[in-house]
């Protein structure tokens, strides 16, 4: 479960980023987190991720608090979260294989559960043939299904995906997104960042958008806001870009 209450974050330059922010995520769900370049979304996985701490409110993720979290406490919590990047992150001098190992044996994973995990993760993201080819050999779509095994490797209770078809063409795009809504099913919880609307109408899941370090909207099937009551700018029609 993640849960935000009252969350704010300034930053030393005294930019606030996000301004009060509320939302629960069940475990098991599936929700798209929306909004236009600098509404605040790059900040939000920053604080769920522990890399930075709330100025003000208080985050809980996978039982963890992070407002309050030992240092020591910190990788334990990551442990509970695969994050996909857009730009992949792939070691390129690593096969897809040890891409996916490196990222287990750093958890301590002993290695006869190794193979078996990676073989189940390739399998899972379609690229049970691409175990020994480096990532330099395959196709963008190919480099983003691995990110997406790796972060399925260590089994965590949530995964958040950072713009996760953003360097991808529509048809594969639609493809990865489709797998993603598989692997929720398996029961992950999901939290995808997004900008790309056309996707997220497609799959009538939960959307939370938010505008200038506020939700302005927080809906299933829906990425448009137009309520004078919960709008904190005047009850206006919202849309990312």
């Amino acid at each position: 479960m993640i849960r935000l209450k009252d969350v704010e974050m300034s930053y030393d330059n005294g930019n606030k980023a996000i301004r009060g922010i509320s939302f629960t995520i069940d475990d098991g769900e599936f929700a798209f987190l929306v909004g236009p370049s600098g509404s605040g979304k790059s900040t939000i996985i920053k604080l769920l991720t522990g890399e930075v701490e709330p100025s003000a409110g208080r985050i809980m993720v996978n039982g963890f608090s992070t407002s309050n979290i030992m240092p020591r406490q910190i990788p334990l919590m990551r442990r509970t979260l695969g994050v996909i990047f857009q730009d992949f992150r792939l070691i390129s001098n690593r096969t897809v294989y040890d891409n996916l190992a490196f990222a287990m044996r750093v958890v301590n994973t002993p290695t006869r559960s190794i193979r078996e995990r990676i073989n189940y993760c390739l399998d899972l993201v379609g690229l049970t043939n691409k175990a020994s080819n480096y990532p330099t050999e395959l196709s963008g779509g190919e480099q983003q299904r691995v990110a997406i095994a790796r972060a399925l490797v260590n089994n965590p209770d949530t995964i958040i995906a950072d713009e996760p078809t953003g360097n991808l063409d529509p048809e594969r795009s639609l493809e990865l997104m489709e797998l993603l809504v598989r692997i929720n099913e398996l029961g992950t919880t999901m939290l995808v960042v997004t900008h790309e609307k056309a996707l997220v109408d497609l799959f009538g899941k939960r959307v939370i958008m938010i505008d200038e370090g506020h939700v302005v909207s927080d809906q299933v099937g829906g990425y448009r806001l137009h309520d004078e009551e919960n709008a904190y700018a005047g009850g206006s029609d919202y849309a990312w870009t």
